[in-house]
């Protein structure tokens, strides 16, 4: 059976995003010496001289937010504050769902441009179709707002209505659309079956990944008999994390024992373990994880239990390499403070804090044409001020961050196939937990 953790250790980055879980507890004061009150009071100065004197009149909330910023930019690229809006999102997105339409967009040719309608949601049943362009959000022009501003727009209170203008091929004049926002749940594990092979696509660690995950291993078991069934591929890639409890639980769903985590703090009294429950969720099959220079931290720590354990075989190039986790310390109205408070550790006691994953398997993934000389690979150990790795070297972490929209292309998964179906052989599949050294 899965254990369902509920912990209060984040770990999650990519650029200068991050998630995180509510830490609520009581966090004790440090006493400072006189000097620190001393630099406080020249602060204090410094922000009075500020508000009089400068030519323009400063917003006093910008100021203070902006030094909190500065004094946390200077401990490590994962360390912010999040106003109350930021914090908000922050929840959001670490909840799986929101108020909105239900469709995934992108922006074309400066209007944004309906990519899917999610099934059963306010915009499926509305009739908002793929390909669909929507020049105006409540009679605003869509032209000249950015993708983000333009989401924003769309999001909102569930049971408010907002009147969408549509352009479709086809059509001789502009839709007008009045749809009523409800609550949307972004998947976060998208399946399929390739033919005799299950794949799990782990899109990010939110509050509904195990559960996601779970559904996903079910249906695909219902689908493709167990005498047919070659084994999973779970893709990693692109994925940037998110929520620690839940990377526990979908590495245990994988697991019958062993030490999935550990994290160490400040204090050694700060070390805390977390082990696996008997339970495979895949009934012993084969697995391979996917993963690329887009694959850190909670997915970091799903593919380093499972390679460490020998319950899975890492497939593709060297992962982010983003060790740290993060806590949010809520501040009432006033926002929240996201700060790094521990490393993690694989199985092995191995720190990846500006190493990252290395495969068993390395496979690389060509660019296309149009993006030679465009994407480069970037890991941990290429952000500045970063928390330098215990087993870090000049390699550093992280590649080039692509996966083919086409499976036909892509090149790892093929590979991954290829080895579940005994087209291909290597010595690291498959990976058998009964060579695992596991800790006492």
């Amino acid at each position: 059976m899965i254990r369902r953790a509920s912990l209060v250790l984040v770990g999650a980055l990519m650029g200068a995003t991050a998630m995180g879980v509510v830490y609520s507890a009581t966090i004790p004061a440090v006493a400072a010496n006189s000097s620190t009150y001393r630099e406080l009071a020249i602060f204090g100065d410094v922000f009075e001289r500020v508000r009089a004197q400068y030519v323009t009149p400063p917003q006093d909330d910008k100021l203070i937010e902006n030094a909190i910023n500065g004094m946390l930019s200077s401990l490590d690229p994962h360390s912010s504050y999040m106003n109350s809006a930021d914090a908000e999102d922050m929840r959001t997105q670490t909840r799986g769902e929101f108020g909105g339409l239900g469709i995934e967009v992108t922006m074309e040719e400066d209007l944004v441009k309906v990519t899917s309608p999610i099934d059963d949601t306010p915009a499926a049943r509305a009739g908002v179709l793929a390909g669909d362009f929507i020049s105006k959000i409540d009679g605003q022009d869509v032209r000249g707002l950015k993708l983000e501003e333009a989401v924003d727009k769309m999001r909102g209170a569930v049971g408010t209505p907002i009147k969408l203008t549509i352009l479709r091929k086809g059509a001789d004049k502009p839709i007008e659309l009045t749809i009523v926002r409800d609550v949307i749940a972004v998947r976060a594990v998208k399946v399929r079956t390739e033919g005799d092979v299950g794949y799990l696509r782990v899109i990010s660690f939110t509050e509904k990944t195990f559960d996601d995950l779970k559904k996903g291993i079910e249906k695909i078991k219902a689908e493709v008999p167990a005498d047919k069934l070659k084994g999973y591929v779970l893709d990693l890639r692109l994925n940037p994390g998110g929520l620690l409890d839940q990377a526990i639980n979908v590495s245990d769903a994988f697991l019958e024992r062993g030490e999935v985590v550990s994290t160490r703090g400040r204090n050694p009294d700060e070390t805390r373990r977390f082990n696996a429950t008997p339970g495979d969720l895949a009934d012993g099959k084969p697995v391979i994880v996917l993963v690329n220079g887009g694959s850190a931290s909670a997915s970091e720590i799903v593919a380093g239990a499972l390679q460490d354990l020998k319950r899975a075989t890492v497939l593709g190039t060297r992962s982010f390499g983003k060790g740290s986790v993060q806590t949010i310390i809520p501040l009432g109205d006033a926002g929240a403070l996201r700060l790094t408070t521990a490393l993690y550790y694989t199985p092995s006691g191995k720190s990846i804090q500006g190493t990252g994953i290395t495969p068993d398997v390395k496979v690389e993934q060509p660019l296309p044409p149009e993006l030679l000389g465009k994407v480069e690979a970037q890991g941990e150990s290429d952000l500045r001020g970063h928390i330098k790795g215990q087993n870090e070297d000049g390699e550093g972490s992280g590649s080039v961050a692509y996966v083919p929209p086409e499976a036909k292309d892509d090149i790892q998964l093929n590979y991954a196939l290829d080895l579940l179906r005994g087209k291909k052989t290597d010595p690291a599949f498959p990976a058998n937990p009964e060579q695992a050294e596991l800790k006492k």
